[in-house]
This record gives structure tokens, C-alpha cells and sequence, in this order.
């Protein structure tokens, strides 16, 4: 098999070199997958997300990426920091952090003006990827007045520009609207069978199997405790409810309780068919 494109060894991180974020998690992400980081909120997932990006290093366990350590001293040599950039694109849960420039053409091309491309082809770029993402008209557009589907799609641009074989998206799909949502997760589809390597974190059950071949389960407790198909996991009734990504759902018809799983938990009751309904 050939080497791994990420490969997380006993990986811990600990805010304030206290609070913990991440405990031991080893994974390997091969080229070409798509691999779902699947975990309630606070489990880790965007640390984990920010790792692989180097945004950030481990307070213990080695982290390879292409074959070589990522650590500090690596990202900080001008040249395996443009090269490690030209290939991972990362996608901010919140696109707003990812916004900066003063119109939606600048930010498309920003990523390139980085990497030091000829002009003509930051322009082909940033021309292919309006397009593409059907956004020509806001090129001049300052992001802060987009709508939240609108700053996705630049935020989306502005990784696209740079023509990565790994996208790297932490919560790809929160905030937006059902078809904006199943834009972007078509788009992702299309992404795939161009032969990107897709990492998506998201704690959406609904969208897991459409944007994965491969799911990484993380508990609260900042570890990773399984992987499978997203067949296997989304099935798995009790994994679910031990990391928090469904609730039980208290049924009640009279004396009578139904446990259910659900998304949220609530309990109501039912009159015992037994008993009189009487009107207020």
C-alpha cells in the first residue's frame, strides 16, 4: 500500500498545556479518500481539523503529512510552506474568519498572490472559479455584505483558487440553507471524482453517508473510538448515543415507556386509551 497522505501518531493537544483537546489519536488518511471526522460538539474535531492543517501542533505524538513531519520549524521554511499550502486547502467553520479582502475577486485571488503565481494565471484562477461556483456577479462585492450562503461560496473560492489535492473543511455545511447545503455537497461530490482527498468534520448525521466512504468517530472525552463505512456507524444505535450525537427520546402512553433514539431529547405524554380525555 503506498504511504499514507496524513498519518497521526498518539497525537494529544492541550490548551494552556492544561485543558485538554485531544488525547492519543492516531489515524492514517489515504490519497483520494473521503473521510468523515464525525463527533459531538467540543469532541475535538476542529483541533484535529486544525493539526492536519498545521495551524497548530501537538503538545505530544507526531503528525506526517506527504510523507515528511509537520512541525513548526518544517512550516516556518518559506518553500515546504508554500508547497505544504499549494496542496491543502482548509475551509473555517465560520467563513467570516476566512474573509479579509476588500471584494470577493481579491479574496479568490489572495491564496495564489501567496504562492507567487505568474499574474495571468491568479486571473485564469480566479475567473475559473467564479464561474464554476456561479458567483461572477459578486467579484466586486465586499464579503462582509454577503449572505451566509454567499460568504461560503467565497470562502469555498478562495481554497478552489489554489488548486489543493486535499480539502480540508470543518463543519462545511452549518448555517446554511437546505439548497445551499445540497449545492455544496454536490460540489463536494464533483470535487471527489476529480480525485481530491476530502477531510470534512461535521456532527450533521444527515449528511454523513453523501460526503464519506469512511467516518472517525470522537467522543467527549477527545478520543477517536471507532471507524468504519458510514453504513456501519450511522447504524450503530449505542456508539451514537455514548458520543452524544443522538439523545433517547421518552415516549410515554400512560404507564407504558418507549425509549427511542433522536436527534434531540424530549418527553411528552399520551392519554392510556384506558383513560378519559376530558376538554378544558
Amino acid at each position: 500500500m503506498t504511504a499514507p497522505l496524513f498519518e497521526l501518531k498518539d497525537v494529544s493537544y492541550y490548551y494552556l498545556n492544561k485543558i485538554p483537546a485531544l488525547r492519543e489519536v492516531s489515524l492514517k488518511i489515504q490519497a483520494g479518500e473521503r473521510v468523515a471526522i464525525l463527533g459531538a460538539n467540543g469532541s475535538g474535531k476542529s483541533t484535529l481539523m486544525h493539526i492536519l492543517d498545521g495551524l497548530i501542533y501537538p503538545s505530544s505524538g507526531q503528525v506526517l503529512a506527504f510523507g515528511q513531519e509537520l512541525t513548526e520549524r518544517r512550516l516556518e521554511d518559506p518553500q515546504f510552506n508554500r508547497e505544504f499550502r499549494s496542496k491543502v486547502g482548509f475551509l473555517f467553520q465560520n467563513p467570516d474568519v476566512q474573509l479579509f479582502c476588500p471584494n470577493v475577486w481579491d479574496e479568490i485571488a489572495f491564496g495564489p498572490l501567496q504562492l507567487q503565481l505568474p499574474r495571468e494565471e491568479i486571473r485564469r484562477r480566479v475567473e475559473d472559479v467564479l464561474e464554476m461556483l456561479g458567483i461572477g456577479e459578486l467579484r466586486d462585492r465586499p464579503p462582509y455584505a454577503l449572505s451566509g450562503g454567499e460568504k461560503r461560496k467565497v470562502a469555498i473560492g478562495s481554497v478552489l483558487s489554489l488548486n489543493p489535492q486535499v480539502l480540508i473543511l470543518d463543519e462545511p455545511t452549518n448555517g446554511l440553507d437546505p439548497r445551499t447545503q445540497q449545492w455544496l455537497i454536490e460540489l463536494l461530490a464533483e470535487l471527489h471524482l476529480a480525485g481530491k482527498t476530502l477531510i470534512t468534520a461535521t456532527h450533521d448525521l444527515s449528511i454523513v453517508d453523501e460526503i464519506a466512504d469512511r467516518v472517525l468517530v470522537m467522543n467527549e472525552s477527545h478520543r477517536l473510538v471507532a471507524e468504519g463505512p458510514p453504513s456501519r456507524i450511522l447504524n450503530d444505535y449505542h456508539l451514537l448515543l455514548e458520543v452524544n450525537l443522538i439523545h433517547e427520546h421518552v415516549h410515554r402512553h400512560g404507564d407504558i415507556i418507549h425509549h427511542h433514539g433522536h436527534a434531540h431529547l424530549f418527553t411528552h405524554d399520551h392519554p392510556h386509551p384506558d383513560q378519559e380525555v376530558k376538554g378544558g
